[in-house]
């Protein structure tokens, strides 16, 4: 990467980086991290309601998503009981907090392009 008309690489966690962006993705690349950030940005969610706002997601790639944000240090797991049944929720870090004007950004534009590309269509939602 260039910075000052320098090349510049970055080395992190046992990788070397020659592009900022690459070291972006690989903190939200894949299909479902941010989509799972963007429900934890307001508020702790168990796995089972992220489950049912991610209905395409299986249950295998949710958790495997959740470990990787967990590892990577953008959300957390908090465990409240000792005995069955556990609750168990995640809720963002500090850090994964840092992404959020990021993704409502991505969120912004996606809407935007939906709309001009797509069908705005309501849903009948029962509550």
């Amino acid at each position: 990467m260039k910075i000052n008309d320098k090349e510049f690489v970055i080395e992190m966690k046992g990788k070397t980086y020659h592009c900022a962006m690459d070291i972006s993705m690989s903190y939200i690349g894949g299909k479902w991290k941010t989509v799972v950030l963007w429900y934890l940005k307001s508020k702790k969610r168990r796995f089972g309601e992220l489950r049912k706002l991610c209905p395409q997601v299986t249950e295998r790639m949710l958790s495997i998503t959740l470990k990787q944000l967990e590892e990577d240090g953008l959300v957390i797991r908090k465990v409240y009981s000792k005995k069955p049944p556990l609750k168990v929720e995640y809720s963002l870090t500090e850090f994964g907090q840092s992404l959020i004007p990021m993704l409502e950004e991505i969120a912004k534009w996606g809407r935007e392009v939906g709309i001009q590309q797509g069908a705005l269509r309501e849903v009948n939602t029962i509550q």
